[in-house]
């Protein structure tokens, strides 16, 4: 299968490195010139939880020459969620009517952002869940842990339901543990309280997911800001599996206390966060439906006046 992965960082790294070492013919499209180039010479390396490999043959491209990539089977967005709209834009050179399109990002809203400049029958969306990962230098990322990708068709009983399954065998031969759902809303609802539960406030008090759960204060922001986000799905009406949010996260965390969310793994390379589309995106959702998020709307504004500074 021919894929672009647009947005190359961390996660994305990850993706097309597996896909590539599986047999498929990866474009990597990606801003940061040095990475290709490091990609283009000497191929791309990951380590951590798959084992340590440096994959070859992964094409490149940056978006200013989008043009050489040529149609694709399917397209994976793994930007970051304020990207999903340069990414979609960026993509209809690639596009057949046929072409499938996979956004993975942390936080809501990528289907949203991506309804507004093109068709959703062909898209997709996916759930990393437990991954942790990192870029160690140009053309070499790590990821900590790879629990699951969860991927599901953006509109039920749109033409895409028929390839979710195809999509999720690809990744299961790539070595992803990978399964298809018909309710990925759900899915993202709940990694979503995850994530709210721990990117701002590790972001904040500048820690792991471990040190922020020792720390009694601390872990009391972080469970108060999981209750807002399980607060307003519920009134939203997504089919949460759970009615413990504040036990839900803390088995998450307990899963890798070493973690440092990208959210603050943004703050230590003074770069802008996602903060909008995680905790910022709670007392969005609140208003809505007529729940609070206090804690949450206190944690995106520190997040955003330490990000003013950079």
């Amino acid at each position: 299968m021919k894929i672009a992965v647009i947005g190359t960082g961390a996660m994305g790294s990850i993706y097309a490195a597996l896909l590539a070492d599986a047999g498929n013919e990866v474009w990597a499209v990606d801003l940061w010139e040095e990475h290709l180039q490091v990609i283009r010479t000497s191929g791309l390396r990951v380590a951590g939880a798959s084992g340590d490999r440096t994959v070859k043959g992964i094409r490149v491209a940056s978006p200013a020459d989008i043009n050489s990539v040529g149609l694709c089977d399917l397209i994976i967005i793994a930007t970051k969620a304020a990207g999903v709209a340069a990414a979609t834009n960026l993509i209809a050179p690639l596009l057949r009517d046929d072409t499938l399109v996979l956004t993975i990002q942390n936080g809501l809203g990528a289907g949203a952002r991506i309804a507004k400049y093109m068709p959703t029958e062909n898209v997709l969306l996916g759930v990393a869940q437990g991954f942790g990962a990192s870029m160690k230098g140009p053309g070499y990322a790590h990821h900590n842990s790879m629990s699951l990708i969860r991927i599901g068709s953006m509109e039920t009983g749109s033409k895409s339901d028929l390839a979710v399954e195809k999509i999720a065998k690809l990744w299961r031969d790539a070595g992803f543990n990978t399964q298809s759902y018909t309710d990925i809303n759900q899915l993202i609802w709940e990694k979503f309280i995850c994530n709210v539960a721990y990117s701002a406030p590790c972001a904040v008090f500048n820690c792991t997911l471990g040190e922020l759960m020792n720390n009694p204060e601390a872990q009391n922001i972080s469970q108060r800001c999981a209750v807002e986000a399980y607060e307003a799905g519920r009134a939203k009406g997504i089919n949460i599996t759970f009615d413990d949010p504040i036990q839900y996260v803390t088995d998450f965390g307990n899963k890798m206390p070493d973690a440092r969310p990208s959210l603050l793994l943004d703050h230590l390379a003074k770069r802008h966060s996602e903060i909008d589309a995680i905790n910022g995106m709670v007392p969005i959702v609140a208003a809505e439906v007529g729940t609070h998020a206090p804690y949450n709307e206190v944690v995106t504004a520190i997040v955003k006046a330490k990000e003013a500074l950079f």
